[in-house]
């Protein structure tokens, strides 16, 4: 018997299972899984979606839908996702990573947009997510048009780690290489807390939503942990703390709704970037406007208040303007309307808080202002009854000498067209820091009213009169006799102008008219700046 070799096996072949071949794909096949998947993207998921409407807050997409003109939204990267692995986040991979970028237009113009998703990943930021933002600003930057930021995040993401906080950085460098080039703006929808909140701290104005918006390094938790105080989220970093006490916000609303309108209202007072020239309405005959109201609500007693307000909104096209910082520093005004059809900005002592004084904070509030009118080629209107720098320990251990010299920077390194009214008291430093002819300023305009001088006359006759009034019978008449006789010689209406210190004493009921005209005889200034790398602001 011959035993086989492997050599004489032949191989049976094994039948496979039958395999359907895949339909062909279509081009109509492919759109519709395109459309789904862009369907569901905007859609959201479903319950993170409730969750978020639950808190009283709009979607990401919805806010989007209110800050744009219907329509021109162009989203960027709506696919993007992380890349991280680690801590189980390689199990969900969602769509835009967070947060939605892009493009559209306010009233016609091109803005850059980003609004933070809390639906996704609670809105942290992580390195897809910053990279996103990154693109957004540098885009911005490089066709000179504002960026507008909508925050509501949970900060960094942790479990990316160092990515998360060198995105940060990334953002942080970006704004300080826009500022000053292209409007930038912060809106504080929701949570805004750790390192994101230098974020709008570096933008140009922050707007907040009470109830919903809050921003603070440490939260409620840290704090009680470090210093045992108890606090809620409302009163550490709420809308009305950073609105009044801290001055990080210049707007805050009372809904979202509110909030976003107000962000397209400024944009249309604001130029795209410093070579352009702010959006102008038409001119409506200001420089022939008589306003009789003036006359009538600044009293001639410098001793009794009135409200600035007032005398703005008949300075300003259709009394409209849109005031920054009102609820801190409320001793100076800073407004923006339009004079004329030209956007200006204003900057006013309020004899309504504080008799108007200058302290620490109110110099804080109108440097920052007049350094963003200079900036953005914004002319700047003064209008001046300020009694002096308000005296006291508090004040000079806050920095009241430092906070005022960035007043006194910010005016004489302006370049934009200036004009002053001064309309009753200019006493002592506070007239110089207030855009007075001496630091700069382009037409001095003096109402009446007037009275520029070192002091007021009381408390210059106690100083220079003190052995007459200590040797005087009766002191209380003798004290009114040399105040009225140092007025007279000394603080007269037109003894400034007489001077060249005031270039018109004009008729109260001719402000408009003048500041006009004068806006109108300046719009062609231009002035060179000086040869340096920068000045050295006392920050």
């Amino acid at each position: 018997m011959t035993i086989p070799s492997d050599a004489d096996y032949v191989p049976v072949p094994v039948p496979r299972k039958l395999r359907v071949a895949p339909p062909p794909r279509t081009m109509d096949a492919l759109r519709a899984e395109r459309a789904a998947a862009v369907a569901a993207l905007r859609a959201g998921d479903e319950a993170a979606v409730a969750r978020q409407r639950g808190l009283g807050k709009l979607t990401a997409r919805e806010r989007l839908g209110l800050l744009l003109d219907e329509g021109s939204f162009t989203e960027l990267e709506p696919h993007r996702a992380h890349r991280a692995s680690g801590l189980g986040m390689a199990r969900r991979r969602p769509p835009t990573d967070g947060v939605v970028t892009g493009s559209g237009t306010v009233h016609g113009r091109r803005v850059f947009v980003y609004a933070q998703d809390f639906t996704v990943f609670g809105g942290s930021l992580g390195e897809a997510h910053a990279a996103k933002i990154h693109k957004v600003m540098d885009l911005a930057l490089a066709c000179g048009a504002p960026l507008v930021g909508l925050n509501d995040s949970g900060g960094a993401r942790i479990q990316e780690g160092v990515m998360s906080l060198d995105g940060y950085g990334g953002i942080f460098r970006r704004h300080v290489k826009a500022s000053g080039v292209i409007p930038q703006i912060s809106v504080i929808l929701g949570p805004c807390a750790g390192g994101a909140a230098y974020s709008p701290a570096l933008t140009d104005f922050t707007f907040m939503v009470r109830g919903t918006a809050r921003m603070y390094l440490t939260g409620p938790d840290v704090v009680e942990a470090v210093t045992g105080e108890r606090v809620t989220h409302e009163e550490l970093g709420g809308a009305d703390v950073h609105g009044g006490r801290s001055g990080v916000a210049a707007f805050v609303y009372d809904d979202e709704e509110t909030c976003l309108a107000e962000v397209r209202y400024l944009l249309s007072l604001l130029p795209s970037n410093n070579l352009d020239e702010p959006p102008a309405a038409g001119p409506c005959g200001a420089a022939d406007d008589e306003r009789p109201a003036l006359a009538e609500l600044v009293p001639v007693e410098p001793n009794r208040p009135y409200d600035m307000r007032a005398v703005a909104a008949e300075l300003l096209d259709d009394g409209e303007a849109m005031e920054a910082h009102e609820g801190w520093a409320g001793n100076v005004l800073c407004l923006l309307g339009r004079i004329d059809g030209e956007t200006v900005g204003v900057v006013a002592n309020q004899p309504m808080v504080l008799a108007g004084v200058l302290n620490a904070e109110a110099a804080q509030k109108a440097a920052r202002f007049v350094r963003f009118c200079d900036a953005f080629g914004i002319p700047l209107v003064t209008l001046v009854d300020v009694p002096g720098f308000l005296p006291g320990t508090d004040q000079e251990h806050a920095g009241a000498i430092r906070h005022g010299a960035k007043l006194l920077y910010a005016y004489c390194e302006a370049t934009v067209p200036r004009v002053q009214v001064i309309i009753r008291k200019a006493y002592g430093g506070a007239y110089i820091v207030m855009d007075s002819r001496s630091i700069g300023c382009d037409v001095s305009l003096a109402w009446p009213t007037n009275e520029i001088a070192v002091m007021g006359a009381e408390a210059a006759v106690d100083v220079v009169h003190r052995a007459d009034l200590a040797a005087a019978p009766d002191r209380a008449a003798r004290r009114a006799e040399l105040a009225a006789r140092y007025r007279a010689e000394l603080v007269h209406p037109y003894y400034a102008a007489e001077r060249g210190l005031v270039d018109e004493v004009i008729d109260p009921v001719d402000t408009r008219a003048a500041v006009a005209r004068a806006l109108a005889m300046l719009r062609a200034k231009r002035e060179a700046p000086q040869p340096r790398k920068h000045g050295n602001t006392p920050l």
